[in-house]
């Protein structure tokens, strides 16, 4: 495992999970500000500003930036520019920029701009598949499996998302056996890796453990990644209950920004500062710059006219210069 200072410590331990350090080699931080961030935002976003953004959010050290959603711009109007914003990127050779693609139509559509990565995302409950998709999660994955098979016979990589894993705004709780159904299916038509989404926030670390637990007879913990919602402040506690199971990639969005447009009183993500603090606190190098990740926060929370989510880049204000000393802080090392 990559360390700042001391080993990763054992942290957590539960009856039946092992600890994140014996489980977790490294952590992957998977950015998704530009698009599930900005995607509810009621004031329009434009191409310079959603292509900075990603610019800061490399420049900080992040190589995982979901950057558009190739979606009908009648439903989501602030991803109208995705292919403005995917051709204006400044490329970094080591950083991935994937895409979200509904549909057949969007896929060609994100092939024109360069997408080494897309993301396919069918919902976890009948009700919010017909709000969020206008099908049932049966036609929803069909419709998926054709974009996935595509892009697989294009070598593009196909990551999956599945919403409401843990409640439905409809619906409310969701067996997390069906859940494991729409992963397995999501595996085999050839995505590397299922995102489990608490998209309205009301998960706990007991019911992501309960999930886990029946995701993992269907699927192994590299190839799922945790994405929770921070409605209730349960982001990190339900992240470090996901981490014991072994999974080593994260969702997060800068500053907490996010919702859902389909979700009624969904909060935003868990803030990507909060994330990368805790992790340097565990002893992960993530290789990013939490200065430059503040500052990325600010610049985005600021032309939005709102204050930040994160708790993290409140705290810090303008007190550091130096990313190291922020790890330490973290660390609660003494010199």
């Amino acid at each position: 495992m990559k360390t700042f200072g001391r080993p990763l410590l054992t942290v957590l331990k539960t009856s039946g999970a092992r600890s994140i350090a014996s489980n977790v080699p490294e952590i992957r931080i998977y950015e998704v500000g530009p698009r599930d961030g900005l995607q509810n935002e009621p004031k329009f976003v434009p191409t310079e500003v959603k292509v900075e953004l990603i610019h800061k959010l490399a420049s900080a050290g992040l190589k995982n930036i979901e950057s558009a959603s190739f979606v009908s711009p009648k439903w989501v109007k602030q991803m109208s520019d995705a292919v403005v914003v995917m051709k204006s990127i400044k490329r970094e050779s080591d950083v991935n920029y994937p895409a979200l693609v509904p549909n057949l139509k969007g896929y060609e559509t994100a092939k024109t701009c360069n997408v080494e990565e897309i993301a396919i995302f069918p919902a976890g409950s009948e009700a919010f598949s017909q709000k969020n998709l206008n099908c049932s999660v049966k036609q929803g994955l069909d419709r998926f499996r054709e974009v996935a098979q595509q892009a697989v016979k294009d070598g593009i990589r196909v990551r999956g998302y599945v919403s409401c894993v843990l409640g439905c705004p409809y619906e409310g709780p969701i067996s997390p056996r069906t859940i494991a159904k729409i992963t397995e299916e999501l595996l085999a038509m050839g995505c590397y890796e299922v995102s489990l989404g608490d998209t309205i926030g009301v998960g706990t670390a007991g019911s992501v453990r309960r999930l886990m637990k029946e995701i993992l007879q269907v699927a192994k913990p590299e190839n799922i990644a945790l994405h929770f919602h921070d409605t209730y402040g349960q982001g990190l506690s339900n992240l470090l209950a996901g981490l014991e199971f072994g999974v080593r990639t994260v969702d997060s969005s800068i500053s907490g920004l996010g919702g859902c447009p389909y979700a009624r009183g969904a909060s935003g993500n868990l803030a990507t500062e909060d994330l990368v603090y805790l992790l340097y606190g565990l002893g992960v190098n993530t290789n990013v710059d939490l200065v430059k990740l503040v500052e990325a926060g600010r610049f985005i929370s600021n032309f939005l006219a709102k204050p930040t989510e994160s708790k993290v880049n409140r705290a810090l204000g303008d007190r550091f210069n130096n990313h190291l000393d922020v790890v330490k802080m973290a660390s609660c090392t003494a010199q």
